[in-house]
């Protein structure tokens, strides 16, 4: 499987290979065709080149059992990144790198499921980079992604019935919904305490959520 196509590049939203559970093949084809910068983070190379994809750039710290020389060898042209600062996680370096580089967006698969202390940091984590890349965390059950505070009003069509859960991180102040079955009114939800989980499109139409202060994540989940 390749991931080079007639898209351009920086125009689309780069490609983050993980290393947690792996999604559907169907999906994972699906972001490849529009995604011309795929990034895989260390040992989840293995994974990627039995399933015949061409990557781009191989990043990582390298401390496990990995053979670089044939990697580059199967994968060439590789860019091979070194990463050996322990004070971060890989994705975090990945999103630095991206960023650095001027792409505006990344979507990520395979960061979410096996280990849920990697699942629960991937998915908090990407708060701190919000104003400066567009991430979603994409799996076969959930797309996950940060609204912005600025603007302050997140809008999108959904259908009626739509799973839609609005999770903090940390304290989220002064929410405002609409077209959510269980309407929020100037409300907070705080992490560990109030969230604003298994929510849903009251109607077809555009549903609308705003908020004064704080981190919140949007989830759209499916069974």
């Amino acid at each position: 499987m390749s991931s080079h196509h007639i898209v351009r590049e920086k125009q689309e939203p780069a490609l983050i290979i993980a290393n947690g559970e792996a999604c559907s093949f169907d999906l994972l084809g699906q972001l490849l065709e529009w995604s011309p910068f795929v990034v895989v983070l260390d040992q989840a190379i293995h994974r990627v080149i039995e399933l015949g994809i061409k990557v781009d750039v191989l990043l990582g710290d390298f401390d496990g059992n990995i053979n670089l020389t044939e990697i580059e060898k199967s994968q060439y042209p590789i860019e091979i990144i070194h990463t050996p600062d322990q004070e971060k996680t890989d994705l975090d370096k990945a999103f630095e790198m991206l960023i650095s580089r001027g792409f505006p967006a990344a979507n990520v698969v395979w960061a979410t499921g096996r280990r849920s202390d990697h699942s629960m940091t991937n998915m908090t984590n990407i708060i701190r980079y919000k104003s400066k890349l567009q991430i979603v965390l994409i799996d076969d059950y959930s797309v996950i992604y940060p609204l912005l505070s600025t603007p302050n009003v997140f809008e999108k069509w959904f259908a009626k019935g739509t799973p839609i859960s609005l999770i903090p991180v940390g304290t989220v102040t002064g929410i405002q919904t609409e077209n959510l079955l269980y309407k929020l009114d100037n409300e907070s939800l705080i992490l560990g305490y109030r969230a604003g989980s298994s929510n849903e499109a009251a109607e077809d139409g555009i549903v609308r959520i705003s908020y004064e202060e704080g981190d919140l994540l949007l989830m759209e989940c499916h069974d």
